[in-house]
């Protein structure tokens, strides 16, 4: 505040004690102060030495070392450029310079996040426009006064197209069974991109694996791109186990990110820093869209999603605060172009089995106890299975040998016609004639029973791991039970293993079968049953 000896009388008490609480040192005792800092001085010795009060002392040694700047720049400084960097000065009608000088930050920010700019290089387009122009050192601390009055408690700089934060909020949504009444406590997950901010908010059922990475997708797919590395918490979803230095990423997860051109950068535990971003779009959703949905009861998750989204809209095309653009508005304008193509499909989420190649040229997938054939040349090979909803993948080390829809009825073959081994004249130990002979020699029923067997597949090769189990009952049960187990299931026509091993387990071939029931011939003079109701 500048006024003259004489109107210093007509101030207040409180305009006095402001001028006095601001008051600046003298510049050649600043440097003093900085040498005998760097000259290793306590500040007790520097505060006798220059006669400046300790606590001054502190405050500016405290600036110094916060500015980070070389003693031998601050030392080249004149005295209205050091004054400039060490003390705050407040933008007033007359300070014009330093007006243009905050005008020209909004503009610095945001092309501060496109790859490969720097404040140097901002500092030289400014010093080349503006009349009157800071130098770099003072241009430096101003830009960093005024971010940190812009956005306190944003400190880090964001590249367009580095990163996509994702988190869920700590306060769920509830959605109500319209059958029962019940209420379900929906999980809400919020992603945001590091430096346009555009933020993408969902409700989903779960925080399970497959729900996580569906709404990671969905964000992509809103962003109409990737970034170059996705940045969840510590979810059990993404990671397996924490680590500073090496962290174990769940292989589901780890295979979206690779699927979409993305590296997983998981947030370091006890560093709030790492997820300031998008805990703060976690707040915000609380402000601008739990307070809009409060007061309304959802029955459908999708109806739910439907009014997320309309205030999420409204929430992108928003000016900042303190800005005259939107969210969206820098998207479009510096960080949609930096985005990665999406790649055509989805990605699908797969589980992993590690099985054997059977004999008859199958693997088991056991979740499901379904076969799928695999060629020939690999039976007897330790394979990898990667499955989804909707596929089987069959890898052997690195190269694919067999893709299949997949098919959830146990028991049962799924068979490429190609994959056989009669078709190629391979034989093997297992062939139609070796079971037919066993079977036969241990009973005539038991071999009819193997021939029905094979014919009901329509591969022989398909049949030769139950012939295989039902002959070796034999040994287990003895051949007379067998026998009858299989003269039973023939009457059933339960030409499997699984009919004849139902049998053995329930006794049932204990019993003698029942003859078919003799129907009773019609007679007038005889009453139907239905005399009898």
């Amino acid at each position: 505040m500048d006024c003259s000896f004489n109107d210093f009388w007509c101030l207040t008490a409180s305009q006095i004690y402001e001028i006095m609480a601001n008051k600046n040192i003298n510049m050649s005792k600043l440097r003093q102060i900085i040498k005998l800092y760097c000259q290793r001085q306590g500040t007790r010795t520097i505060s006798d030495i220059t006669g400046v009060s300790r606590n001054t002392v502190k405050k500016y040694i405290s600036q110094f070392r916060d500015l980070k700047v070389p003693r031998e720049e601050v030392f080249l400084l004149n005295d209205p450029d050091l004054d400039t960097l060490f003390h705050v000065h407040p933008i007033t009608e007359g300070s014009e310079r330093l007006k243009e000088l905050y005008a020209f930050f909004p503009y610095a920010e945001k092309k501060l996040k496109r790859p490969g700019m720097t404040l140097l290089l901002l500092w030289k387009e400014y010093y080349e426009q503006q009349p009157g122009r800071y130098e770099n050192t003072a241009f430096y601390s101003h830009y960093k006064k005024w971010k940190g009055q812009s956005h306190p408690s944003m400190h880090m700089v964001h590249k367009a197209g580095d990163k996509m934060f994702v988190d869920y909020a700590g306060k769920k949504l509830p959605l109500t069974d319209p059958s029962t009444g019940e209420i379900k406590q929906m999980e809400v997950f919020v992603a945001i991109l590091g430096a346009s901010q555009l933020t993408y908010v969902e409700a989903i059922g779960s925080q399970d694996m497959e729900d996580f990475i569906n709404a990671c997708q969905n964000a992509l797919h809103y962003f109409g791109g990737a970034p170059a590395a996705i940045v969840p918490d510590n979810l059990k979803a993404a990671v397996i186990k924490s680590s500073r230095y090496e962290p174990r990423l769940n292989n589901n997860f780890e295979a979206f990110a690779d699927h979409y051109g993305m590296v997983v950068l998981p947030a370091r535990t006890y560093k709030p820093k790492d997820k300031a971003l998008v805990e703060g779009a976690v707040k915000i959703t609380y402000n601008r869209i739990y307070t809009k949905l409060q007061e309304r009861t959802f029955t459908l998750l999708k109806e739910m999603n439907e009014a997320i989204f309309d205030c999420l809209t409204n929430h992108n095309q928003s000016d900042f605060q303190g800005r005259d653009y939107s969210r969206i508005e820098q998207f479009d304008e510096m960080e949609k172009a930096t985005l990665q193509a999406l790649p055509a499909m989805r990605f699908a989420m797969r589980d992993v089995a590690l099985v054997k190649v059977m004999k008859h040229g199958h693997i088991c997938l056991h979740c499901d106890k379904h076969y799928y054939s695999v060629p020939y040349k690999y039976i007897g090979e330790n394979v990898k299975i990667l499955y989804s909803k909707a596929k089987v993948e069959i890898y052997l080390k690195l190269e694919l040998i067999a893709t299949h829809d997949r098919i959830k009825i146990p028991h049962q073959y799924t068979t490429e016609p190609l994959h056989m081994a009669t078709y190629h004249q391979y034989l093997t130990d297992w062939n139609p004639e070796r079971f037919l002979s066993e079977a036969y020699l241990i009973h005539e029923d038991v071999g009819m029973f193997i021939e029905q067997v094979i014919k009901r597949k329509a591969h022989p090769e398909q049949a030769y791991k139950s012939c295989q189990g039902i002959l070796s009952f034999a040994k287990r049960v003895g051949h007379e039970r067998l026998i009858k187990a299989c003269r039973r299931a023939h009457s059933y026509e339960q030409f499997h293993y699984k009919g004849i091993e139902n049998i053995l387990q329930r006794n049932l071939d204990q019993y003698e079968i029942e003859e078919e029931p003799i129907s009773m011939p019609s007679h007038d003079n005889i009453r139907g049953e239905n005399n009898y109701k």
